[in-house]
This record gives C-alpha cells, sequence and structure tokens, in this order.
C-alpha cells in the first residue's frame, strides 16, 4: 500500500507549481483577500513596475482594520482620522483601477474579511487562500489551505498568482469525548494553546480532528483555525464533511449546477487518509474542560476560570518565572489571584475569532434579561459583517444587548486592535473575544484578558470573571 496523505498533503501537491534547487516551492494560489492596510504599498509597486494583476476575479477586498464602528451611515466621512480615511480610500482607489471587486464601507456586505470570505461563499474547500494577515487561518475550517503573508508577498501574489514557500510538517490535534455545555470552542483553543505554547506548532498546519471537531459548527471549528497561528503554525485545517458541504451551498460564490456536483465530488477527498503520518500529534479529550481565561501577555496563559493566577516563586525554571513576573506586573495581577477575582473596566464581543452569529447568540444567552454592571466603563457588540448585524437585528439579539445598556456596533474590527477610534485607556482591563492579548494590543497600556462571548457577555453583567455555565 502506498504511503497515505494528509490534508494539508493533498492540498498542497495539488498547487505545487515546482520546487526550486534552494529548496523553496512555488505554490499556485486561488484567493487573495484584501483590506485596507496591507494592500497600498501591494498595489503601489504594481503601478510602479508597470505591472498588471495576474488574476483579477481571484482578489476581493473590503475595508475593516480602520473603519469606524458608529456613524457608519456617513460612510467615509465617518473616519475622523486622516491616516485611516486615506487607507480606506486607497483602496478603494485602487479597486476602482485594477477591476477587484470590492465591498465598499456602505456594503451591507462589507465586514471582518475572515467572515466576509466564507460568508459569501468565496472560500472554498481545497483552495490555497492569502491575505495580509494573520489570522487568514481561518479559512482552514474548510480544508483550504490558508494562511497569512507579508505586504512584499501581497505583491508577488497579485503580480504572478503565485507563493514561494516552503512545506510545513504535519501536526494533529486529536480532541475526543464532548465539550461540556456552557464551554466552546474558544475555550478549546485557549486550551490547546496552554498546551503547545505559543511556539509549540512553529513550522506546522495543524490539521484539527477527532469526534468533538467533527460536531462543531462550521463557525466554530473557524474560530479553531484561527488561532492556530497563535500556537506558531503557519495554518490549521479541518477536513471536509457534510457540515463543510451544507454551509457552503448556495452561498453568492459557489459553485452552481453541475459545476456544485464536480467540486462536491472533488471536496469529500479532501481529508487526511487512515494511513497518513502525521509529524506530531496532541491528544486531548474535552470531557472535563471548563471556560477559559487568559492572565497574562500571550494567548498561552489562559487558565480555566475556577484557576488562579500562577506563582513565579514556585515555579522551578527561571526564565519562565522571570516571565510570569513581567506579565503579572504589567497585567496590574497578583500571584496567586482569583481568575473570578479580576475586576474588569470594558468589554469586546466581537473580531475575525468570535464576532459570527452563533457567537452573537451565545453572548445574547446570557445577557437576556440581565443589565451591565454599573462598574464597567463600556461593553462594545460588534458583528463581523453588515449581513451578520442585519441577521442579529433580525433574530433580536441586537435588541437584547441595547436592554443590558451594551454599545451596538457597525461591522469592522474595532477593539480587536488599536488601529481605529475603539481602544483601550492605559491600566484598563478588557474582557475580549478576539485572539491576542499582547501588551498595548487594544490600546497603549490596555490589558487584553482573552474568553468566548459567553464568558465575555457574564463578565460584563458581573462586573468581573465568572464562570458563565453558572449564568444559562
Amino acid at each position: 500500500m502506498s504511503q497515505g496523505r494528509t490534508l494539508y498533503d493533498k492540498v498542497w501537491d495539488s498547487h505545487l507549481v515546482g520546487v526550486r534547487k534552494d529548496g523553496e516551492s512555488l505554490l499556485y494560489i486561488d484567493l487573495q483577500l484584501l483590506h485596507e492596510v496591507t494592500s497600498p504599498q501591494a498595489f503601489g509597486g504594481l503601478k510602479v513596475a508597470g505591472r498588471p494583476l495576474w488574476r483579477v476575479m481571484s482578489n476581493l477586498a473590503t475595508p475593516d482594520h480602520n473603519v469606524p464602528t458608529d456613524r457608519r451611515e456617513q460612510g467615509l466621512a465617518g473616519i475622523t482620522d486622516p491616516v485611516a480615511y486615506e487607507q480606506v480610500i486607497t483602496l478603494d482607489q485602487n479597486c476602482k483601477q485594477f477591476g477587484v471587486e470590492q465591498f465598499e464601507i456602505l456594503d451591507t456586505r462589507q465586514g471582518i474579511v475572515h467572515v466576509v470570505g466564507p460568508e459569501q461563499g468565496a472560500t472554498l474547500p481545497g483552495m490555497t487562500i492569502v491575505c495580509g494577515d494573520s489570522h487568514t487561518s481561518t479559512h482552514g475550517a474548510f480544508a483550504a489551505l490558508a494562511q497569512g503573508i507579508g505586504t512584499s508577498e501581497v505583491e508577488h501574489v497579485m503580480a504572478t498568482q503565485c507563493l514561494v514557500q516552503k512545506k510545513a510538517r504535519n501536526f494533529a490535534i486529536n480532541v475526543s469525548g464532548r465539550l461540556p455545555d456552557g464551554v466552546y470552542s474558544k475555550d478549546l483553543i485557549l486550551a490547546i494553546i496552554a498546551r503547545l505554547g505559543t511556539a509549540g506548532a512553529t513550522g506546522h498546519t495543524l490539521e484539527y480532528r477527532g469526534s468533538v471537531v467533527e460536531n462543531l459548527s462550521m463557525e466554530a471549528r473557524m474560530t479553531l483555525c484561527n488561532m492556530a497561528i497563535e500556537a506558531g503554525a503557519r495554518a490549521g485545517m479541518v477536513a471536509v464533511d457534510d457540515r463543510t458541504l451544507e454551509y457552503v451551498h448556495g452561498r453568492p460564490f459557489s459553485p452552481k449546477g453541475s459545476r456544485w456536483d464536480e467540486a462536491e465530488a472533488y471536496w469529500r477527498t479532501l481529508n487526511s487518509d487512515d494511513n497518513a503520518t502525521f509529524d506530531h500529534c496532541l491528544d486531548m479529550v474535552a470531557d472535563e474542560l471548563e471556560p477559559y481565561v487568559t492572565w497574562g501577555t500571550s494567548p498561552e496563559t489562559g487558565v480555566p476560570v475556577s484557576a488562579a493566577t500562577p506563582d513565579p516563586e514556585k515555579t522551578a525554571d527561571p526564565q519562565k518565572a522571570e516571565s510570569i513576573r513581567l506579565a503579572l506586573k504589567y497585567m496590574g495581577l497578583a500571584a496567586n489571584q482569583p481568575i473570578t477575582a479580576i475586576k474588569l473596566d470594558r468589554v469586546f464581543i466581537g473580531s475575525c475569532t468570535n464576532a459570527r452569529i452563533e457567537d452573537l447568540r451565545a453572548a445574547a444567552r446570557v445577557v437576556q434579561g440581565r443589565k451591565k454592571s454599573s462598574t464597567i466603563k463600556q461593553v462594545l457588540v460588534v458583528p463581523g459583517s453588515g449581513l451578520v448585524k442585519a441577521q442579529a437585528e433580525k433574530e433580536g439579539l441586537a435588541q437584547i444587548f441595547l436592554n443590558a445598556g451594551f454599545e451596538w456596533r457597525a461591522a469592522g474590527c474595532s477593539m480587536c486592535l488599536a488601529m481605529n477610534p475603539d481602544k483601550l485607556g492605559p491600566g484598563e482591563h478588557c474582557a475580549s473575544t478576539s485572539n491576542r492579548n499582547f501588551e498595548s494590543r487594544q490600546g497603549f497600556g490596555g490589558r487584553t484578558h482573552l474568553v468566548s462571548p459567553a464568558m465575555a457577555a457574564a463578565a460584563a453583567v458581573a462586573g468581573h470573571f465568572v464562570d458563565a455555565r453558572e449564568w444559562l
């Protein structure tokens, strides 16, 4: 019997153009997603060199990082920061000049690029997908090889439709059992990263497998893949199954008619062979998993909500002890402090990790009939796209948030990163459903705690962290 191939191997092999003498490979790219931050320099490079886009239809754009999430009805006029305005207007001009389809700021389809791609069916199984954004790995939930790339690579893909890259190794994440009620894929990925560390999967592509992953919705799988990069992986992937095809079917960019039938036949082959070999594996049982909260300045600092912050004096490794000491100092926390004793200033429910309709439903389920704590300065609820916003309003979720004293905003990256008006102040603690808790990630001196939407919603009501399962 021939050696089996992993899902990653299959997608890689089907897009491999050739291998160079230096060992680097040339990989064909099916789709490039563009936004206003990393595309201007790339478009500028094409103009200087007098080059066209190699394949115009393989590019799709939408502004997301810099757009304000209030005053959206004003369109471009609502952008008060001159640098942000320049970036958004430049994206608009470049897309018009090069013929790239763009969901502009007032288009209902506008949103976070990693929400928009799957929502429109632009993200399809077996694709190679790139974007000038770290969390492009999100699209791997569809058995796509999706990777974040740098600005020079964005230009290279624009000009050649290819990416120069060395093949990664295979890493299987096997999750068995079942997720307890009130525990979500965000808790699972934080637990995985706590086990692996932020460099544990460096040089690898993760494949999430096992009964727990098979039972997750597509939106939950996107959350897992979104944060693969936070474990050091190049990408994260999930094999195709009926859930994948049900999600993709009928979406605007999806194949239709006989082309769908042909595509489905191929897509159903996109899974790892039984005799495929992985370079590394991590096995987890999910039955006893709790909601997770990060206490430090890295995604690997996640602990169960019932736990406490670590004590550097009880840590044998002096380098790790110093790291804990520095993180606790920045976060304004004490050693051995219960997670439930951490008081919060703001709450953010949104980002490409957790701003889809299922995330908003989970948060609304906790919030319904309750009010924001008087100690919380602000709660932002930011849908991942205009279509998610419209659906949430139709289902009454937006009104639940408003009744609770939360702010209901328009689509955008918002407080995930300090690149727009939604920011933390120095020293403020935030329960955030985003993906990174680095120092000053959400604003200079801001302190970020990563959690699920349900945990963020419960914290907004309590004013501090609580086990959201007690509120359901």
